[in-house]
């Protein structure tokens, strides 16, 4: 076969650094678009970025030659050197270490690009840890809930 022909689309999870509540509106507002072209620079395509003062969505088209893990590295390595560079008050700005990422079907698309654009509303019923948890669960992802937020 000539060509290969692929579709990853991937929903991103991770939060800052011991769940601080750092990202600000004005943060977010800089910062979101940044990653965005942070995902570009890679050939890849962030269909939308979308989160909290204390965690992050992406949904992610990536290529097929880049795995999940290096998207993230990436993704975090930069922006947080970015907001650093921009924003020196903000030197304690970090990521978590970890990550959830989890395959979205075609038929899916929609309604996980909602939710993420969603983020205001569907966390003021529910927190961060309780949203990342029934992410996994709903993933059927195993973990064990006493190493989850180290």
């Amino acid at each position: 076969m000539p060509h290969s022909f692929h579709r990853l689309l991937i929903h991103i999870v991770f939060g800052t650094k011991d769940r601080i509540r750092c990202m600000d509106a004005e943060l977010r507002s800089e910062l979101f678009p940044y990653m965005g072209g942070i995902v570009r620079e890679m050939g890849c395509t962030a269909r939308l970025i979308n989160g909290m003062e204390d965690h992050i969505h992406l949904l992610v088209d990536l290529r097929a030659d880049i795995s999940v893990a290096e998207c993230v590295r990436i993704v975090k390595a930069n922006s947080s050197r970015w907001v650093h560079e921009k924003w020196p008050r903000r030197r304690g700005f970090a990521w978590q270490t970890g990550y959830g990422a989890f395959t979205v079907s075609a038929s899916n698309e929609d309604s996980v690009f909602e939710y993420i654009r969603n983020q205001e509303e569907h966390h003021r019923r529910v927190s961060w840890q309780e949203e990342f948890v029934a992410l996994l669960r709903k993933h059927r992802v195993p973990f064990d809930e006493k190493f989850l937020w180290k």
